[in-house]
């Protein structure tokens, strides 16, 4: 059970021919992800019409001084699992101002989480402190942080609050001492696997457009890196993801 927990199918050139190459590597599901608004129609297509996609609605925090307003509509549609992809980024955003208008959308969209009952997909890059704080004020929530390339210390706050990590491509780059650091002590039943296509492709596919199939990859060094069988890994993370998504096989 190989799924790909965390993807941007709707930015592919071809996105069906990259979930059928998906399929033809044994990833059996695919978890594609909304931004914001004007993408999310594509984002629910692809659900709509593959049975092994599914969708999540919300506004990452690059898109955050958007509209959130249609959201919680969203929620009710039947592929639609997760809230997200939401958070903190300040790598590219030192106005407080800025700042600010994202911590609102996190908010409000962990708010949305914990209403809905549906897990929260967690964006969080150089933003540490104020990730957890929002985190810990909605106690409510739960879900995964994505795409993790933060601290140990920062992951274990998130462990003890009920969240799950996923870990990406990034964990096979040469300078991610810190990301294997952190893949190799997650918990077995609390650990996701991601492509985060189209971006992001793991050794050997660095430097290529990224897509689901090449989890398989990302799969198999994790694997090597916790010291277990890759089978075994790819049932575990798959059964963590059923467990947190409700959907999948």
């Amino acid at each position: 059970m190989l799924i790909d927990s965390h993807c941007h199918l709707n930015y592919l050139d071809d996105p069906d021919g990259a979930i059928e190459r998906a399929r033809q590597s044994g990833v059996t599901t695919c978890l594609c992800i909304s931004v914001d608004e004007d993408g999310y129609a594509g984002v629910k297509a692809l659900a709509d019409t593959h049975e092994d996609v599914w969708a999540t609605a919300g506004v990452h925090p690059d898109a955050a001084e958007g509209n959130l307003d249609w959201i919680e509509a969203e929620l009710s549609q039947p592929r639609v699992v997760a809230v997200g992809e939401t958070g903190l980024d300040y790598f590219h955003a030192e106005d407080p101002a800025v700042q600010a208008r994202q911590r609102e959308a996190f908010a409000h969209q962990l708010d949305l989480g914990a209403k809905h009952a549906l897990p929260v997909i967690v964006h969080t890059r150089q933003a540490e402190v104020d990730t957890l704080d929002l985190l810990r004020a909605h106690a409510g929530a739960h879900g995964v942080l994505h795409c993790f390339t933060e601290s140990w210390s920062m992951a274990k706050q998130a462990l003890d609050m009920g969240f799950f990590i996923s870990i990406s491509g990034i964990v096979t780059f040469k300078n991610a001492d810190n990301v294997r650091e952190v893949a190799a002590q997650v918990p077995a039943d609390r650990l996701l696997i991601e492509t985060d296509a189209p971006f992001l492709a793991p050794v050997p596919k660095r430097g290529k457009t990224n897509e689901p199939a090449f989890v398989a990859h990302t799969a198999a060094f994790l694997a090597e890196l916790r010291g277990v069988d890759v089978a075994d890994l790819c049932e575990q993370t798959g059964q963590n993801f059923v467990q947190l998504f409700g959907c999948g096989q």
